[in-house]
């Protein structure tokens, strides 16, 4: 009686030891439970452990559960693609995480990978900066270094403002806001990176302010010094909480140096960033 039991099969004869029970026995099913409770990066690793564990981790309901809550307002409204909706959540997933452009080629969204957490960037383009369409400041220049074809360059300018807004649904947790600045205008020649800093000025006179707002009354403001010339830094604006992932959230952010008892050039304006803080908090300790 209870020669039958799974997993105590008799070899050869039968006069052997029972053969133990092997990993591969585990039903696609319970394979499916256990990568449920996992990140997505230990998804994928696990699914090439073997067939069942390879045939679990495309399960629909895994991968609702790493999507954003608000994926269906990404794909609807944001992108205007719902036949991004047709697609197996894991697919669905994957694509997400590469970034993708948005009005008119101007702001970017991706997922990062291993969180689900929802990223945004938005170029200089979409940014207001104060006399922009006067050459005399302000020009566009192409880059390779940038999400974007072109940065905004300052080559001098006595009133320095650079405004953006944003309104989203966002998930609910909090979120980091940076700024992607670098003093010096970088080129290449022969091949080798070259920055030139012969505008680079005034900004070791008086620190730049930085400062966010959001629509429901959250304030943060913070001020320093730009440094560090030819390379690409990102400055920290300040962090915003969302408690209502079903409402749309509208932030307004700002960069200005606005003493005009001296001139300041020589910087590039690439990005503002929009973190979730556990990603965020990676470039936070390198910000001034």
């Amino acid at each position: 009686m209870g020669a039958n039991i799974s997993g105590a099969v008799a070899d050869g004869d039968g006069d052997g030891p029972p053969s133990r029970p092997r990993l591969g026995d585990i039903p696609e099913s319970c394979a499916a439970l256990v990568l449920a409770q996992l990140d997505p990066p230990e998804i994928c690793k696990l699914s090439r452990l073997n067939r069942s564990f390879c045939g679990a981790s495309s399960a629909d309901f895994i991968w609702e559960s790493k999507l954003p809550s608000n994926y269906r307002f990404i794909v609807e409204k944001v992108l205007g693609d719902t036949t991004l909706l047709t697609l197996q959540r894991k697919e669905l997933y994957a694509r997400l995480c590469r970034p993708i452009l948005f009005d008119a080629g101007t702001k970017e969204i991706w997922l990062d990978k291993s969180t689900g957490g929802v990223c945004l960037s938005i170029s200089s383009k979409a940014l207001t900066i104060t006399g922009i369409d006067d050459r005399r400041y302000w020009s566009h220049i192409s880059t390779e270094e940038s999400r974007y074809p072109t940065v905004a360059y300052l080559q001098q300018i006595w009133w320095f403002e650079v405004d953006g807004e944003l309104e989203f649904q966002f998930p609910a947790g909090t979120y980091c806001l940076f700024f992607r600045l670098q003093l010096g205008k970088s080129s290449k020649r022969l091949g080798r990176r070259f920055c030139n800093a012969e505008h680079v000025h005034g900004w070791d006179i008086k620190p730049a302010r930085f400062q966010l707002t959001t629509s429901d009354g959250q304030r943060a403001v913070s001020q320093c010094y730009l440094d560090n010339p030819g390379n690409w830094v990102l400055y920290h604006v300040g962090d915003f909480i969302v408690e209502n992932p079903n409402a749309l959230t509208k932030i307004k952010f700002s960069m200005t140096q606005i003493d005009c008892t001296h001139t300041k050039g020589g910087l590039c304006v690439d990005t503002a960033l929009i973190y979730p803080s556990s990603v965020g908090k990676e470039f936070r300790s390198s910000c001034p």
